[in-house]
């Protein structure tokens, strides 16, 4: 499959492809370009003309074209869901279920880019002079968006960066995720199909150790987004120079028990928020915090509810965990249970590797300092670790460099409160785990997991900037 580069479908200028592999059984799945260079400085060259389109295109001129974008999303959702399983590895009911967001997220963003208020300002509430003017604010596009994206929701993470990005009048250059670049061509051609102007989308294909530092370090770039790891965030944020940045980091998700929480409700959430998608999303349970009261009671209901999902080939529709993202990534999961075994933890199921597949694991009796616990696993297991009460139990969540999401399970309303207050996270779920996201809320991290808001109606006011206006009368 070829690369957008401003409406044209081409290969690389120096002509190298690379082969994308399915991680669950190693066949080839199609070849995409490895650009260069001079590709992505090509995609930026065009984005300028792009943005001069866009910003000058009419706010329902706009909606029209996004609208017909996501009706052509609703139409090629299938083969959208079957790209996904393809590359990912990820079940295809689970495919299914983020490309049929797909359409959705493009009329949210359609709306949300066609409601650019400003605000009046009170000047004369200025003392002296205010009386004979008047003030008000404008928004307007940024201009050129780099957005670079994630393996692990080649759909969702694409179109919450591009689709608010366009709605708000702006260009974007998309770097996908090399393992995943082939559903973010898809859901380009469902733009380019529905007659966005050439210039306001590209996508480049192939390594972000090449094409990254051209892309967020170019001056002509107003605004990066970008979704990954913590250590390629800061190397963005150290380098990209005078711009906007919003980065979607690395996380380590709590999740508290409490001793009056409903433990079939909590553990029915954890064997969810745990294992969707293998484990490989940011919000995903990674620490579970239990009250030492309800700890054994907890782990009775949870441990069956883990070894009644189905781990298989992810074509199948009864499968709920396909592989990993790579054999790599699996031997690193793998390796950190055993490593968490071997300093005394136990592992009460699971943890076993076949390749890139990884079977789900509970691992009781986890140190809070050590590296299961500490670090992003990315990977199908939870850390269970006991609590002497509600006050150790939030310190322990809030003793870790990320801060993207926690979850609590508690009926009682001053504990609410009490954890609304008091943990560090940019999404709190009471009653929930971290792994639940409507499309149209802010998301977002603390800390160690990233700066900025994503959801829609957040991105399309970073990808907009404010000017304030003041019209000036005679002296009173």
């Amino acid at each position: 499959m070829e690369m957008l580069i401003a409406g044209n479908w081409r290969n690389a200028t120096d002509g190298g492809t690379e082969e994308v592999r399915s991680p669950f059984d190693g066949r080839t799945i199609d070849t995409v370009p490895v650009a260069t260079v001079k590709d992505a400085q090509d995609a930026l060259n065009r984005a300028e003309i792009g943005a001069h389109l866009q910003r000058t295109t009419p706010a329902h001129v706009r909606v029209d074209i996004l609208l017909r974008a996501a009706a052509l999303a609703d139409e090629r959702a299938e083969d959208i869901a079957q790209t996904i399983s393809a590359e990912t590895g990820k079940p295809i009911t689970e495919a299914r279920g983020e490309a049929s967001r797909s359409g959705n997220i493009i009329r949210l963003a359609a709306y949300e880019g066609s409601q650019l208020y400003g605000s009046t300002l009170p000047l004369d509430a200025n003392a002296g002079t205010g009386l004979d003017k008047i003030g008000f604010t404008l928004r307007q596009p940024v201009g050129i968006v780099v957005a670079i994206t994630p393996f692990n929701y080649p759909a969702l993470l694409v179109l919450h960066k591009i689709a608010p990005a366009l709605a708000a009048g702006n260009a974007v250059v998309l770097k996908p995720a090399r393992a995943t670049p082939l559903t973010a061509l898809k859901l380009a051609q469902c733009f380019v199909d529905a007659g966005l102007p050439p210039e306001a989308l590209s996508v480049i294909t192939g390594p972000g150790s090449t094409l990254g530092d051209v892309l967020v370090t170019d001056p002509r770039v107003r605004k990066v987004s970008f979704t990954g790891s913590t250590a390629t965030g800061t190397r963005i944020s150290n380098i990209a120079g005078v711009k906007k940045l919003s980065l979607e980091l690395g996380a380590s998700c709590p999740v508290i028990i409490l001793p009056d929480a409903d433990l079939e409700l909590a553990s029915t959430a954890v064997a969810a928020g745990g294992f969707i998608n293998s484990g490989q999303v940011c919000i995903s349970v990674q620490r579970v915090i239990v009250d030492r009261r309800v700890e054994a009671d907890f782990l009775d209901a949870l441990v069956p509810k883990v070894e009644a999902i189905s781990v298989g080939n992810p074509k199948e529709d009864d499968t709920r965990i396909g592989s990993l993202i790579s054999e790599e990534e699996a031997a690193r999961v793998h390796a950190s249970i055993n490593e968490a075994r071997h300093s005394g933890a136990r592992v009460l199921t699971g943890g076993d590797r076949d390749g890139a597949v990884v079977t789900p694991a509970v691992v009781a009796g986890v140190d809070p300092r050590s590296k299961l616990s500490r670090n992003e696993l990315f990977g199908p297991a939870v850390a269970v670790s006991s609590a002497q009460d509600m006050e150790s139990a939030i310190a322990m969540a809030n003793d870790n460099e990320y801060g993207l999401g926690a979850g609590i399970f508690t009926r009682d309303v001053a504990n609410t409160v009490q954890a609304m207050r008091q943990i560090d996270a940019g999404n709190i779920h009471v009653n929930w785990t971290p792994l639940w996201r409507a499309d149209l809320m802010p998301y977002g991290g603390l800390k160690g997991s990233g700066i900025g808001k994503e959801g829609v109606r957040s991105a399309v006011q970073e990808m907009t900037e404010e000017k304030t206006i003041v019209l000036h009368g005679r002296t009173w």
